[in-house]
């Protein structure tokens, strides 16, 4: 393990940090869209090349040198995401805000196999989150993020319990360095990243388990999309049986994912219900948002689906 603070040695991560700083002082914000808002905006008539910081590095159009201050450009070279294109440069990674915040994550297309993906679920997961701990008075001692990506759900844990030790897990290398660099940024020091499939590779109970797995079944498999299993719920199901082992008395876990219903029933909620009430444990369970991601509905893993929604459960293990 290695906390935040100190992965940022390399003078690429330290460029990245500066650029983030950069863009806060010049006033930048940017809303993370859904691929499908994002590629149509970006076909308008006039969007084929950028004119703003948030063409470049929200909308991920290609820009001209000129159209960008010196100090900008450099931390770009300095940070090795400069990408040649034709006459053109291209950003490869972007940056979106939630709340004063900035995040820097993948690019769009977010087509690598490594792409850390930032978007409508990180902001629903995150206000979840959010009025969770709001609402919660209890003193948490340790919290974990499986699958952190960018960061937003473990930064949002320890903005808001900052005595407590935050874990932020993941396999992608890639999500650990952005997470790092956006907890640097947002003056967090109670983070540590980790490489862990799920929760293996660390020790301990926690008080509270946080997830946003990927949800979709992905030809490519890509790590930030492909959540594998029946419809792209074996992820989550993983999460939750991990959850059950490494809960403390008391411990929360918060799990927002997405479920493809079929004829009306929700395949992921009858997989976990038997567990939930042989437990006893206190547990709710709720849609989120009813409909997204229509487009999958026309690929043939989904051509029998009704919809595909967002779903948050809370299971709380008792104390005794």
């Amino acid at each position: 393990m290695h906390d935040a603070v100190s992965t940022l040695t390399s003078p690429a991560a330290i460029a990245l940090l500066n650029l983030g700083a950069a863009l806060q002082s010049r006033g930048y914000h940017f809303t993370a869209t859904t691929p499908a808002t994002h590629q149509h905006v970006n076909q308008r008539p006039g969007n084929e090349e950028a004119r703003s910081l948030t063409d470049i590095f929200g909308w991920s159009r290609p820009f001209r040198r000129e159209i960008l201050d010196s100090e900008i450009f450099e931390l770009m070279g300095k940070a090795n995401i400069l990408e040649a294109h034709g006459e053109h440069w291209i950003s490869q990674v972007r940056w979106a805000s939630l709340g004063d915040q900035l995040y820097v994550h993948s690019r769009f297309p977010t087509s690598d196999a490594n792409a850390v993906f930032f978007g409508p679920d990180t902001y629903r997961f995150v206000r979840m989150l959010r009025d969770h701990l709001q609402g919660d008075a209890a003193q948490l001692q340790r919290i974990v993020d499986i699958g952190c990506g960018a960061g937003p759900g473990a930064l949002t844990a320890a903005r808001l319990r900052p005595q407590a030790e935050v874990l932020a897990l993941d396999i992608n290398e890639l999500a650990l360095a952005f997470t790092s660099v956006n907890a640097h940024l947002g003056g967090i020091s109670n983070l540590v990243t980790a490489h862990s499939d799920l929760l293996r590779d660390v020790e301990g109970t926690f008080d509270l388990i946080i997830a946003n797995p990927p949800y979709l079944l992905d030809a490519e498999q890509r790590v930030y999309r492909h959540g594998g299993g029946n419809h792209g719920a074996g992820l989550s199901l993983k999460i939750f049986d991990a959850a059950l082992q490494r809960l403390a008395p008391g411990g929360t876990l918060l799990l927002y994912t997405g479920v493809a219903i079929f004829d009306g029933q929700d395949p992921f909620l009858s997989a976990v219900r038997l567990s939930l009430v042989d437990l006893g444990w206190d547990w709710f369970y709720e849609e989120i948002d009813p409909d997204v991601f229509a487009e999958e509905l026309e690929k043939p893993d989904y051509i029998h689906a009704d919809r595909i929604a967002c779903v948050a459960l809370r299971l709380t293990r008792p104390t005794t």
